[in-house]
């Protein structure tokens, strides 16, 4: 059976690098699936690489340069998908940097777009890509900060 193509938001990589931390259980998960195949772009580097760098946080950095090398394929930016991620943000009401990850993962043919987002926000109303939140569903129901599921 082939491998899932999925784009990992940034945010799950965010969280994962938390090492044993509950958001990292939840994010973890998604990168050690043996039944995914990575794509990424410019814009998760762009998001997650210049923070940790600056505050010297190694082995957070080298934690997404990993994740990177593992990746099969990394999306530029262009006209054309920056246009695409508009057209998608207008129509949806998205938010215009997880339009452009959205329009990322669709440009790269990404069957799965892993998120740390919860599935009552908008970046869930896209029908370019299936979404999948890393928070469980008895999670996802409460109303209550994610990290005090755990409390």
């Amino acid at each position: 059976m082939p491998a899932t193509l999925t784009y990992i938001d940034s945010g799950v990589l965010i969280f994962a690098a938390k090492g044993t931390t509950a958001a990292a259980a939840l994010a973890l998960p998604f990168l050690a699936d043996p039944g995914r195949e990575y794509v990424t772009s410019d814009y998760v580097r762009l998001e997650i690489l210049p923070k940790a760098t600056f505050h010297k946080r190694t082995a957070e950095v080298e934690f997404y340069n990993l994740f990177f090398a593992t990746t099969t394929r990394s999306i530029p930016t262009s006209e054309a998908l920056l246009e695409y991620a508009l057209e998608e943000a207008c129509k949806t009401g998205i938010q215009g940097l997880d339009a452009v990850h959205i329009a990322c993962a669709a440009f790269a043919g990404a069957e799965e777009f892993i998120t740390s987002e919860k599935t009552t926000t908008p970046i869930h109303r896209t029908k370019l890509v299936k979404m999948v939140s890393i928070f469980p569903a008895e999670i996802r129901k409460k109303r209550r900060p994610w990290w005090k599921f755990w409390q």
